[in-house]
């Protein structure tokens, strides 16, 4: 079979598309035949060798976190799919990814893919909205009345972050950039503030009860977003790279967010899709032998949107 693998740390150039071996699903196993899996910025970090100490590989390795696919194997002791399910999953940090035409997965984080939009778009649900919707729930224990402060609503987990808290009954200030407003207001947002035109911790009227930030920011301002939280609010970020910044005195907590896969929790995003409550969003659908295109313009900053990456044409 086709796959993209790293031998070695480095540019995204060191992504190669190769011939290797189809895996065969050990106990508790499935291999599922790849519809499409996505580029998550993360995948861009374990790649230039920025994530060994938290997830040590062995190389070579393939990336891709996020998988929709149909079952063509099963191993002993994979309770519960048949071969021909359609399915969706979060695969492990360190085991080989879906940017191939065939994945290993465990059983037990897969779910079964939404049927209202087509399988390979449903490779746009797992990291990001797990992430959004543990940033949420898990975390930030976000309640009908509550007010959020998105920061940085515009990209894919914001996207999903805006909907859900919406849905909870919250009500919802996001921030984004000219080229992101229109999809925020989409979402659902009740307010939007253009962070590159205004400053946000002056353009929020009133405190907030979450600040979830979604994107870098400078640390000065990201402390500026923090004091606006009331106490006994949270702060939650997934930018675990940078400080989060909370107050002891005042009980705001500060949460450093890592995304886990939880086949349970993407089971419901699944049933919010096919109810219709759940938008799953694809800017940009690219073939395979492009993957190392994605990753180089992620890392220039010029990736928009969620993109999804499919074996052959796209």
């Amino acid at each position: 079979m086709k796959a993209i693998r790293f031998h070695e740390y480095g540019a995204p150039d060191v992504l190669r598309h190769e011939d290797v071996e189809r895996p065969v699903p050990g106990t508790g196993q499935v291999r599922v035949r790849v519809a499409a899996t996505t580029f998550n910025g993360v995948d861009g970090n374990i790649r230039a060798g920025f994530m060994q100490d938290p997830m040590p590989l062995a190389l070579p390795h393939t990336p891709g976190l996020d998988v929709a696919g149909t079952i063509d194997a099963l191993g002993e002791g994979a309770g519960g799919l048949e071969v021909g399910d359609r399915v969706v999953g979060f695969l492990p940090f360190v085991d080989d990814g879906a940017s191939a035409e065939y994945v290993l997965a465990p059983a037990e984080i897969l779910a079964p893919a939404p049927v209202s939009i087509p399988l390979a778009d449903a490779a746009a649900l797992p990291v990001v909205g797990l992430t959004a919707w543990q940033a949420l729930f898990d975390h930030a224990g976000l309640k009908d009345g509550q007010r959020i402060l998105i920061s940085g609503a515009g990209g894919a987990v914001g996207g999903y972050a805006v909907q859900l808290a919406k849905a909870a009954g919250a009500h919802v200030i996001a921030t984004g950039s000219p080229r992101s407003i229109e999809h925020v207001k989409a979402a659902g947002a009740d307010e939007v503030i253009d962070h590159t035109a205004t400053e946000v911790a002056a353009a929020v009227n009133g405190p907030v009860d979450v600040l979830l930030n979604l994107a870098p920011i400078d640390p000065a301002e990201f402390t500026a977003l923090a004091g606006l939280v009331r106490d006994g609010g949270v702060v939650v970020s997934t930018t675990v790279w940078m400080s989060t910044p909370g107050d002891e005195k005042r009980g705001v907590r500060a949460v450093d967010l890592f995304v886990r896969s939880d086949a349970g929790q993407l089971a419901e995003l699944v049933a919010r899709v096919d109810r219709g409550e759940l938008t799953v969003d694809v800017a940009e659908r690219v073939p395979l032998t492009d993957l190392a295109s994605v990753h180089a313009r992620a890392a220039a900053g010029t990736l928009a949107g969620k993109v999804i990456v499919v074996p052959g044409t796209a």
